[in-house]
């Protein structure tokens, strides 16, 4: 390999594509915020990686994408051998690629983040699948030969779909069910258009179709079929039902009109904005949603700073908000929110307000929102967790003022009343309990009930529940004692 081939990261500085114009993403453009790359971009992008010999971008993704060798084969033009090698790891890649915060995980642990910059893993992964579905490339699986084997997935989320996508590899016939009319969980109707075009989820349906895969959509599991039926037509069933109940905050005021949760606000508005329900009428399953208002020169308010908290600020700035700002206890170093999106609603005109623990949301004393009254903190000890505990500071209360509150202190999950009876176990905090002695990963105290995904660790990454999902689907396949040659899928 020449010098410049070898050290093109001195020759060419980290690049991301180009990104939709400020001024119309403030004027209410939902279109993807960053763009695609061309082949030579992608080409110079994956180029600049060192190959390292203890490949830590690797190591700090949750589903261990073999990076370094599929940024080789973009760099070499072999796009389709680096889609198939991009699927040996990740059944969602072309998603991952576009809501991971890969500067927490794969970007944030490159060699080169330390003073050249990353190499900007996620755009190029993005760029393989598209460029590769766009060129009619499909997974292969022409030696998979069928086992007779059934599994039932209910919940068509990452998780749910990640599990479907292992169990058609392994020739086991998935059927995935969902209440909504469109796959996909939050990744169709909770993350915005503005971070993942709903095309792009389209595609992987038809993709899943191709393989095998049947959807029983807008089928509610308690009423139009029962688990009990499951179970008897199917020889396993995976469980990716999310994390959907709202975190509480118990703030005074926070049953004033236009006090809204953050998922439900996201779900309806993705709603609206892809067509599905133009007039934004409340959703099954959120009846204590309340009806998103104007937010058009409206001060708007939103607490808690997670990516959700981002995906809100970022919501509310292309719905034509006056002012945004984001209310966080802690300092920005311990915010939980991907860096880059911080950056993005930094740039959007979003304020932050670091060290500000809400207190109350303040009434006007005619049932409206007049502002969020809050107290200053500063970082104290540790807690259980390892983080620093924000504390408050005497004498520092002041109001926000904000006409629109949104909560987005997180969500946790809640085991549905049709699972009851069966013998599963949950803890109090909602989450399904697995694995153990005597069973397999992802097994529940169900023999024939698997889970996976945020039902079972709270809520967290989109990477975590394709993980969590891939790797249910290999613990299926051996209770139903399938391996038709794909035992390497189990190591990936």
């Amino acid at each position: 390999m020449s010098k410049k081939q070898a050290f093109q990261f001195l020759d060419l500085p980290r690049e991301m594509p180009r990104r939709i114009p400020l001024a119309l993403r403030t004027g209410g453009d939902w279109g993807e915020l960053y763009g695609k790359f061309a082949h030579e971009e992608a080409a110079h992008q994956a180029g600049r990686c060192l190959d390292c010999g203890n490949p830590y971008c690797q190591t700090g993704c949750p589903v261990h994408n073999y990076i370094p060798n599929w940024l080789r084969l973009v760099e070499e033009g072999r796009i389709l051998e680096a889609a198939a090698l991009c699927h040996e790891t990740n059944p969602l890649p072309e998603m991952c690629g576009r809501v991971c915060p890969q500067d927490r995980l794969c970007e944030g642990v490159c060699t080169l983040e330390d003073g050249f910059g990353a190499v900007t893993i996620g755009a190029v992964e993005k760029y393989i699948v598209d460029t590769a579905f766009a060129q009619g490339w499909r997974p292969d699986l022409s030696k998979v030969v069928p086992s007779g084997k059934r599994v039932a997935v209910i919940g068509a989320g990452p998780a749910g779909l990640a599990c479907a996508d292992r169990l058609a590899r392994r020739g086991i016939a998935p059927t995935v069910f969902d209440r909504y009319e469109q796959i996909g969980g939050l990744l169709q109707f909770g993350i915005p258009s503005f971070k993942l075009d709903k095309a792009v989820i389209a595609t992987r349906r038809e993709v899943l179709e191709g393989m095998g895969v049947r959807f029983r959509l807008g089928t509610e599991i308690g009423t139009d079929v029962s688990l009990d039926e499951l179970l008897e037509q199917f020889d396993a069933v995976f469980l990716g039902l999310g994390a959907y109940r709202y975190t509480d905050g118990g703030l005074p005021g926070q049953d004033l009109r236009a006090v809204l949760p953050a998922l439900p606000f996201l779900v309806q508005n993705g709603r609206i904005v892809t067509g599905l329900d133009p007039e934004g009428r409340p959703i099954a399953g959120w009846e204590d949603q309340v009806q998103i208002p104007d937010l058009h020169g409206k001060r708007v308010a939103v607490l808690g700073g997670g990516d959700t908290g981002m995906d809100c600020v970022r919501t509310a700035v292309r719905l034509g908000a006056a002012g945004v700002s984001c209310v966080y206890r802690r300092d920005e170093a311990n915010m939980p929110g991907s860096a880059r999106e911080v950056a993005n609603a930094r740039e959007e005109g979003v304020e932050f307000l670091f060290n500000r623990q809400p207190l109350a949301v303040e009434s006007d004393g005619d049932g409206n929102v007049a502002g969020v009254r809050a107290v200053a903190t500063r970082l104290g000890e540790p807690d259980a967790r390892g983080r620093r505990r924000a504390e408050p500071v005497p004498g520092s209360e002041a109001t926000i003022a904000a006409e629109v509150v949104i909560i987005a202190f997180g969500f946790s999950p809640e085991p549905p009343t049709w699972l009851s009876g069966h013998g599963v176990e949950a803890a109090a905090n909602g989450r399904i309990a697995v694995g153990g002695p005597g069973r397999l990963p992802y097994q529940t105290s169900h023999p024939k009930l698997f889970a996976g995904g945020d039902v079972v660790r709270g809520a967290d990454l989109v990477v975590t529940a394709v993980q969590e999902g891939r790797d249910a689907a290999a613990a299926i396949a051996r209770l139903l004692a399938v391996d038709n040659g794909h035992s390497a899928l189990d190591a990936a």
